[in-house]
């Protein structure tokens, strides 16, 4: 029968000296968790130490939740770590003149922070930036055709992150989703037998995570904007990736951009911030300027507005596109850097005994399917490769298993290419410190799990 009386009281354990420390409402909890925890344990028959239980419990409580990893999963757009990796920030502190004109005094509009950056990169008339791009989606195609029908190829109804879908997307809006053509092939006429007076508009949506290939065919964004025009409706363009630039100048190719929308013809284009463009979360939407007004009338604008940190941040990418600064952008910086130097890293970081190998670094987000650039990786081959991973990200390395080894690619961490000093467990360091520091943990987690 397990002695419950030598766990000690909830008042007693919080009140030791170890958790003097910590506010009243931390030690609390953390003394209930513990003696919990100890009182399941004595029940099973193991020990435990319900103060050292309520030290681990307190320093969980009380500790960041978003911290910064190294991500060495071979994705360089991961959504799970927040695709595109920010620069560092642009100090702007304290009050900022967000919606603040400085020289009327007056109120002014978040907008015009980045309208003119936006529409001298693409070339559209007008711009408009939101919360997030299927907010994008969703305001301008409430603001522009609600009530009306809204052709998508079916080879398009995709599901985004977090099992949302286009055509929800679509019903959510008040509009009518026409679905045209094939899942693998969809021809122009498709869409011109479809239109009817109650058409509002062709919906393209880029279907960027994933890819139909073989017997496959589907129109070009400037063959659905002359047929979307000749019958006097709008033709819509959810670009996704954001790409200002050609990626083909890091051997990515096939990736539309957003000047190329515009300069199609698409009277909207909306895209993503945090995918190819590698900025903060956010929703582009460029195009005429009479249609930009009406969706920004519309009261949902409001509601999905872009808020000033990311707007900050947003401004500072585009500024570097401006500049044709492309390495301060760490997505570039990233992609700019050569298999060699990948290499160069991981024998730098390699355990003795582990194989340094050629990988591929993928993009990741949805911001182009089967897209990858070269690189290298650290091998570690395991007994329980899940469990080394697990260990791994006890020191927040993240990496991924193939073929039943731990893969690390150092491609997607932009800390280690000495750009600028990094964060690790707080410490202000150089690269190549870092790198001796991360040999050092993936060393001791491999020793664990060979």
């Amino acid at each position: 029968m397990p002695d419950y009386r030598s766990l000690p009281s909830v008042t007693a354990l919080a009140s030791v000296p170890e958790l003097a420390g910590y506010p009243e409402a931390v030690r609390t909890r953390a003394a209930q968790d513990a003696i919990n925890t100890a009182r399941e344990s004595l029940k099973s028959g193991m020990s435990i130490d319900p103060l050292a239980l309520a030290k681990g419990v307190a320093d969980l409580l009380t500790a960041e939740s978003i911290r910064h990893v190294l991500n060495m999963s071979g994705v360089i757009l991961h959504t799970g770590l927040g695709r595109a990796p920010l620069p560092s920030p642009t100090g702007n502190y304290g009050y900022q003149n967000i919606e603040f004109d400085l020289e009327t005094g007056k109120r002014g509009d978040r907008q015009d922070h980045v309208r003119e950056l936006l529409c001298e990169l693409t070339g559209a008339e007008d711009s408009l930036v939101v919360n997030n791009a299927a907010a994008a989606v969703l305001l301008t195609l409430t603001s522009l055709c609600k009530g009306k029908q809204v052709l998508l190829s079916r080879g398009q109804s995709v599901e985004i992150g977090g099992s949302f879908r286009m055509p929800e997307i679509v019903k959510a809006s008040g509009c009518k989703l026409v679905d045209v053509g094939a899942t693998n092939k969809t021809y122009i006429s498709d869409y011109e037998t479809a239109i009817t007076p109650q058409t509002g508009a062709i919906l393209r949506c880029h279907p960027s995570n994933y890819e139909i290939k073989g017997f496959a065919q589907e129109p070009t964004t400037k063959e659905l904007v002359e047929a979307a025009h000749a019958a006097h409706i709008l033709m819509i363009n959810d670009q996704g990736n954001g790409a200002l630039i050609d990626f083909s100048k890091y051997g990515i190719h096939g990736i539309e951009t957003l000047p190329s929308s515009v300069s199609d013809g698409a009277d909207i284009s909306i895209s993503s911030g945090d995918k190819l463009l590698g900025g903060p979360q956010c929703g582009i939407i460029v195009g005429r300027k009479d249609l930009i007004r009406k969706i920004a009338r519309h009261p949902i604008a409001r509601a999905v507005r872009i808020d000033k940190i990311c707007l900050t941040y947003l401004e500072e990418t585009l500024r570097q596109y401006r500049y044709q600064s492309l390495s301060n952008i760490p997505l570039h910086g990233i992609l700019e850097q050569s298999p060699e130097s990948i290499r160069s890293i991981c024998e730098g970081i390699a355990p003795e005994g582990a194989d340094v190998r050629e990988s591929l670094c993928e993009l990741g987000s949805g911001s182009g399917a089967g897209k990858a650039v070269a690189s290298f990786a650290v091998v570690m081959n395991s007994r329980k490769p899940d469990r080394l991973l697990a260990e791994l990200r006890k020191y927040k390395i993240i990496g991924r298993i193939e073929n039943e080894a731990v893969w690390l690619d150092p491609r997607c961490e932009y800390d280690f290419f000495g750009v600028r000093p990094v964060l690790v467990e707080g410490m202000s360091s150089m690269h190549d410190k870092v790198q001796s520091t991360i040999k050092r943990r993936i060393t001791n987690c491999w020793e664990k799990w060979k």
